[in-house]
């Protein structure tokens, strides 16, 4: 069988073939070469392609920016390791030409670039550990994130509010450090969803240390993703690299608490950066660890959450996804029309009256007062002796109606039904 050029059939899947590895072995040297975010080498890989892209950069004739980029791995030519590594470790590349790449979620992170905005270029690559597809996994995401040394408070809430996110089918993504970071992934395990851990480093040894067996878990209900290639060590400044790409793969970013200068705080900077919505939860204002909520609520850059459904009206379905508005259990007092309301409050507030004395104090007819004053009496809200008036001594609950539901315990951030 033949295709319309005459080429044979097999001969060109052969080529298409050689031709998309030559791509995967490009992707992967950039991955070591070069590190991410970077808008100059972005666009010079995507105007070029990361084939003839690697030519140029590995012959010197790259442009300046891109050169300084990868001087000092220029040389270097790990690939065959690289993929040798990641096979071992259970770690597959995910590169722009495959199909699971999520390129509508990280479609915000090329506008920045292109706007300018440093730093915010989408990956050149992406090693992945798990079998789910990354670019199902974000179509319903939200960054929950927060401090490394967080409250007991801090805890409970991020890990319920992971919890809360996954049970209503949402994928919760944060970066897999200790403190909140750990709460987040725990939660929406514990929930049986769907959680992303994004790793500053190789995926072989993923940092921190102590959450290997955490990892292990996650890789299994979701993924670990990474930029860098196996063998790669978690220095500093990838961590705030890795923020960005937390800030673009979600829908929404939530901060639960973080310090007055904390990583969590850098990721919230890039969602703004990328008009992705920032939400904070706030704290004492005497706890060091809500500093950093309480300023980007006070500085406009975080909307202010206190529970999930709160969450999800600012990232779910326009009209859907609604917050039920908090309200006070309704009283008897709530359920009287405005001239009972007047004639109760015209009783003393200790000892009895008689009508006319409550007429004046209320200003309406003593008729009024005389037939408001039993029903008053049927409700449990006054009582009579010898024709004075006096105010109850404990005005009775209400049964609930249709209109009444039953007041429910107070909790930081239970969803409402």
């Amino acid at each position: 069988m033949s295709t319309a050029a005459g080429i044979p059939e097999a001969s060109a899947d052969s080529g298409a073939a050689r031709a998309m590895e030559r791509v995967r072995r490009a992707r992967v040297w950039l991955s070591r070469a070069v590190e991410p975010g970077s808008g100059a080498v972005y666009r010079f890989v995507a105007d070029l392609g990361p084939v003839e892209a690697v030519r140029r950069i590995r012959a010197g004739i790259a442009p300046a920016e891109v050169d300084r980029a990868a001087a000092g791995r220029r040389h270097v030519d790990e690939v065959d390791a690289d993929l040798a590594n990641a096979e071992r470790g259970g770690i597959r590349l995910l590169v722009p030409e495959d199909d699971e790449w999520p390129a509508y979620a990280l479609l915000r992170m090329e506008s920045a670039t292109g706007r300018g905005v440093p730093d915010l270029a989408p990956p050149l690559a992406l090693w992945v550990r798990g079998t789910v597809r990354l670019d199902e996994l974000v179509e319903r995401a939200v960054a929950v994130v927060g401090t490394r040394a967080p409250t007991q408070y801090g805890r409970a809430i991020g890990k319920d509010l992971a919890h809360q996110l996954a049970a209503r089918d949402w994928t919760v993504v944060s970066g897999g450090a200790l403190g909140i970071d750990t709460e987040a992934h725990r939660g929406a395990l514990s929930a049986g969803g769907r959680t992303v851990a994004i790793i500053a480093g190789g995926l072989d040894a993923p940092y921190p240390r102590d959450n290997l067996q955490l990892f292990e878990r996650v890789a299994e209900a979701g993924l670990l993703v990474s930029e860098w290639p196996p063998g790669t060590a978690p220095q500093r400044h990838r961590f705030l690299l890795r923020n960005r790409l937390i800030a673009g793969l979600v829908l929404g970013a939530v901060v639960v608490e973080a310090g007055a200068r904390s990583g969590a705080s850098n990721t919230a900077r890039r969602a703004q950066e990328l008009g992705v919505p920032v939400m904070a939860l706030p704290g004492p204002v005497t706890s060091a660890m809500s500093v950093g909520c309480h300023h980007l609520i006070r500085a406009g850059g975080a909307r202010l959450v206190t529970n999930t459904m709160e969450i999800v009206e600012e990232i779910g379905r326009l009209g859907d996804d609604l917050a039920e508005r908090p309200r006070a259990a309704e009283t008897l007092l709530d359920r009287l029309d405005p001239v009972s309301r007047r004639v109760l409050d015209g009783l003393p507030p200790s000892g009895r009256a008689r009508p006319e004395e409550i007429a004046r104090a209320a200003g309406a007819e003593v008729l009024t007062v005389m037939r408001c004053l039993p029903a008053l009496e049927l409700l449990g809200l006054v009582t009579s002796h010898h024709g004075a008036w006096a105010i109850a001594a404990r005005p009775p609950t209400p049964p609930p109606t249709a209109h009444t539901p039953e007041p429910q315990p107070p909790t930081a951030v239970t969803e409402r039904p």
